[in-house]
């Protein structure tokens, strides 16, 4: 079995270890119009300088009210690319692959005064209550998705993610909780995603795999488990997906008994083992050793470390040391390692 710092290759992809940096919103810094700033280009590249093999930019959004809050990144307009392209040619010239995560946070959206939705049930007291979507705006708003697609490929992505998990908007279509329609995104609850991966295959090169986040399971009562999760996941990968980055939650804010380590890696396995698919695994996944006993063991194609990175722009460095790999950092701080 491979180990988290072996070669990794699907299709066009080629990275030089199976360590990604999941998207996390930076919320606290203003992205001014959706746009990303010298504080992404910075957060990003360190990354890429510290070994990691695959980057996926933050939840980025097709359009100003799709954002989870007005500090986060769009990719609603041609004027995102080039800001973009900066960060991901320069991560690039590091060693990293890079993809977006393309995604509308609909009924979540905390900024939006009136927030769209497969609902118009509001997804609690705090938030403010969406408009359901009518048949012709969802129809619509998969045109909006295959412009963002285009626009990534634009900038120069090596892939890309789709948002379908953490209660957004995807989510909301997936969920019998919050999909209560009577039209045919209603009849078939996994019709929305699926026209979006069809999108997102329209206007990205052959060669380039398409991942797609999805929550495995719901914490809310009367949520759906991972049997159903492994349903979409079979309908998703027939529409399309290459891999899935198996995460879980967020139609509620109830949370796992356990959220320690590895917490939803068991979630990765059973889609794996079920649909013999390409996984993600992730969930504090921190630990090198761990992470590389998930990959060894065939739990998961890939990992996805986030607070470990949070903490440690270097982390793939430092877990390729750990575990008696290469130094991972340009030949310029190599004299750092020396003894």
């Amino acid at each position: 079995m491979p180990t988290l710092l072996d070669p990794f290759e699907y299709k066009g992809l080629k990275l030089k270890n199976r360590i990604v940096m999941p998207p996390m919103c930076q919320y606290s810094v203003t992205a001014k119009d959706g746009k990303p700033n010298d504080w992404h280009f910075t957060h990003y590249t360190s990354r890429a300088i510290g070994g990691t093999g695959l980057i996926i930019i933050e939840m980025t959004d097709v359009e100003p009210d799709g954002r989870i809050s007005d500090f986060d990144l769009g990719i609603w307009s041609d004027d995102h690319i080039p800001a973009f392209e900066r960060i991901i040619k320069a991560c690039q010239s590091y060693g990293a692959k890079v993809g977006i995560q393309v995604a509308h946070a609909g009924r979540k959206a905390e900024d939006a005064k009136v927030p769209v939705s497969s609902t118009s049930v509001a997804f609690s007291d705090d938030y403010n209550a969406p408009r359901e979507l009518s048949t012709e705006e969802v129809e619509q708003m998969v045109l909006k998705f295959e412009q963002g697609f285009q626009r990534a490929v634009a900038a120069g992505v090596d892939t890309i993610e789709i948002h379908g998990a953490h209660g957004y908007l995807i989510h909301q279509f997936q969920s019998p909780l919050t999909n209560q329609r009577e039209d045919k995104y209603g009849q078939d609850k996994s019709l929305f995603g699926r026209e979006i991966i069809a999108a997102a295959r329209r206007v990205m090169p052959e060669s380039m795999p398409l991942i797609m986040r999805i929550s495995a399971k719901e914490y809310a009562e009367d949520g759906y488990d991972v049997n159903y999760a492994i349903d979409l996941v079979k309908k998703y990968q027939e529409a399309g997906v290459d891999m899935f980055h198996i995460s879980s939650g967020g139609e509620s804010n109830n949370g796992p008994e356990f959220s320690g380590q590895g917490y939803q890696v068991d979630l990765a396995a059973a889609v794996k083992s079920a649909v013999d698919v390409l996984v993600i695994a992730v969930g504090r996944m921190e630990d090198a050793a761990f992470s590389d006993e998930v990959v060894r063991e065939g739990k998961a194609d890939l990992v996805a470390v986030g607070r470990g990175m949070l903490r440690s722009p270097f982390w793939a460095n430092e877990a390729s040391l750990q575990l008696g790999g290469e130094i991972l950092t340009p030949n310029a701080l190599r004299a750092g390692y020396s003894f």
